[in-house]
């Protein structure tokens, strides 16, 4: 498994975040289970990168980097506090910059935070459908937290931990049976700008 990318991306645009503090608690998990290090894109701090390009052929410098370390990830973790009843509009953009070709099969679990139950459905039906347009497999199990889950800015709920343990079961479960992940990188690489 040493070979094996992870990057979580919380679609947070503030600071502190208690969804960076669940994207945070199940890649410790990751680490914690495989010996592999994640990596945390927090768009609180990508977004003005990836907004200076508004397609992939404009997409340069740090936003280039930010692109691609999600496009070659064997792995995703996504999480997005609930703004309107979806995710947020700098999570969008990030996906709309990646090529799709590069998501074939590729493993993604699903996490929100909203301050309601009643946005639970999140993942189920914001999510999920964006992922399944770019052909990624979405894991069965997302996990969703509420500001009653946290301490603070600190994941406190046992409930919300189990899911994470059972989530992260299957990823690991997945990337053991996925192929190569470049083999599925088939836009040619941006010219430096």
């Amino acid at each position: 498994m040493s070979e094996l990318a992870i990057v979580g991306v919380s679609g947070s645009v503030t600071r502190p975040s208690r969804t960076t503090a669940l994207v945070r608690a199940v890649l410790d998990r990751l680490e914690a289970r495989s010996g592999l290090t994640p990596r945390l894109i927090e768009l609180v701090d990508a977004a003005p990168h990836l907004f200076s390009a508004l397609t992939w052929d404009r997409v340069a410098g740090e936003a280039r980097a930010i692109v691609r370390a999600v496009e070659q990830a064997d792995l995703l973790v996504v999480g997005t506090p609930v703004y309107r009843a979806s995710y947020t509009g700098a999570l969008k953009h990030l996906f709309d910059l990646v090529h799709h070709a590069t998501f074939a099969g590729k493993p993604v679990l699903l996490a929100a935070t909203g301050g309601t139950p009643l946005h639970g459905l999140v993942t189920e039906h914001q999510l999920r459908p964006l992922f399944g347009f770019l052909n990624a497999l979405t894991l069965p199990t997302t996990i969703y937290a509420v500001e009653a889950d946290f301490d603070g800015h600190r994941l406190a709920s046992p409930r919300i931990a189990e899911r994470i343990e059972r989530a992260v079961g299957e990823a690991l479960e997945q990337v053991g049976r996925r192929p190569g992940a470049e083999e599925a990188d088939r836009r040619p690489v941006l010219a430096a700008g």
